[in-house]
């Protein structure tokens, strides 16, 4: 195929958006177009980390070493469900196939190099003069009730320093942890703080990427619905529900949980799994400046606007399956002896997202079995953190047919 010169992207989250704009660097016209708006699913809710410390495989040996019970309660950080979806329990079966240490090796061996690349893609969007910037994370914490939870945590850095890389940490007593953040609850008595880390407001940060994507001349399209991609003797189409027919080039789908409704008919097999993800936001009565994490619990904070983003919980589900009440509630129950100052019963912006993962924990990226239909999705809960490196290695391949060995270790045919 030749160089496209109009690409249609349907998705208009952070990963859709990072290939318009890319793509548009490349010096091609782009539509996006998304039944919803912008940054209104997994993007908007999140806790906003540009965290390469933290950002890990997702099937993880230390899941199944739980027991399979746990996940069976709603309480758990990992909560399945009982169900007789087949979809849903092949998924479970091959996401629990990867939760071996070998293939966590695997797998963490390409997210050190998706790691050591992904800052540089935000640097380049950001030279260009975005609205919205990333911000250091300091002090980033992770905060532990006892040394035997913060082991398990340096027990994995271990790891990732066996594969070549090291992760910038300093140990800290309780007396330095509630120094720095004097909204550590009691229960708090030992920490790390992490280096050289990063986050943003994910919906304000992706709002601002589509305004930039439109002042470079895109269209942002919502309410469009699209059901169907074909290719044609020219190009592609896009059938729309209720509307006309949009034709391009190429195409880059960029749906999220729903990628593979679109991209199945063109050899995307691997099931892209609803794992939904809870987050409200509180008003501590001291506002910590950086983000937080309790490992143990698997509690993310993350300072927003004039509100602390509370958000965790890994619940495999129906993407369209309504808040469960008591997901929120295990959040509270979990962050309470690790936080003072909280009126939890005052929280606002009660969230669900359902976040688009993969039994690998390995996104898919690229060109599928036909050479005008791209994909970008499966990134589980690191689509803010590599959705702008995503955007740029999707680009030079759509573009120049450029394979880097990363991409090749997503490649949505595998």
């Amino acid at each position: 195929m030749e160089s496209p010169q109009h690409v249609v992207v349907v998705g208009a989250g952070m990963v859709g958006l990072s290939a318009a704009w890319f793509l548009q660097a490349e010096g091609v016209r782009v539509t996006v177009v998304d039944r919803a708006g912008v940054a209104a699913g997994s993007s908007w809710g999140n806790a906003g980390w540009l965290a390469p410390a933290l950002t890990l495989p997702l099937p993880d040996p230390a899941i199944l070493a739980g027991g399979i019970k746990a996940t069976l309660k709603p309480s758990s950080p990992v909560y399945v469900p009982l169900s007789t979806n087949p979809r849903l329990l092949k998924f479970l079966v091959d996401f629990a196939r990867h939760c071996t240490a070998p293939r966590w090796r695997a797998a963490m061996t390409v997210f050190a190099e998706a790691n050591r690349q992904a800052f540089d893609a935000f640097d380049e969007i950001a030279a260009a003069g975005l609205a919205e910037p990333t911000k250091a994370a300091e002090p980033f914490l992770a905060a532990f009730a006892s040394e035997d939870d913060r082991q398990t945590l340096l027990d994995e850095f271990e790891h990732v320093r066996e594969l070549g890389v090291e992760t910038p940490a300093e140990l800290l007593d309780r007396e330095a942890m509630h120094a720095l953040v004097p909204a550590l609850g009691d229960a708090v008595t030992c920490g790390v703080r992490l280096r050289d880390q990063r986050f943003i407001n994910p919906g304000r940060y992706v709002n601002a990427l589509a305004d930039a994507v439109r002042e470079r001349g895109a269209e942002i399209r919502t309410d469009v619905d699209v059901r169907d991609v074909r290719e044609t003797a020219s190009g592609v189409r896009l059938e729309v529900a209720g509307g006309e027919s949009l034709t391009a080039d190429a195409v880059v789908i960029a749906t999220g949980t729903w990628l593979g409704s679109l991209a199945r008919d063109v050899g995307v097999r691997t099931i892209v799994q609803a794992g939904r993800g809870y987050s409200f936001t509180v008003q501590p009565e001291h506002m910590p400046v950086a983000p937080m994490y309790f490992p143990a619990q698997r509690v993310a904070c993350t300072p927003l606007g004039d509100g602390l983003r509370v958000a965790g919980m890994m619940e495999f589900r129906k993407p369209g399956a309504p808040l469960d009440p008591r997901r929120v509630k295990a959040i509270i129950d979990a962050a309470t002896p690790m936080l003072t100052g909280v009126d939890w019963a005052a929280r606002t912006d009660e969230w669900v997202g359902s976040r688009p993962c993969t039994a690998d924990g390995l996104p898919l990226i690229g060109r599928t079995k036909s050479s005008r239909v791209f994909v970008s999705g499966g990134h589980g809960m690191w689509g803010i953190a590599l959705g702008p490196l995503s955007g740029k290695l999707l680009a030079a391949q759509v573009i120049r047919g450029e394979t880097s060995s990363l991409l090749s270790s997503f490649d949505p045919l595998r």
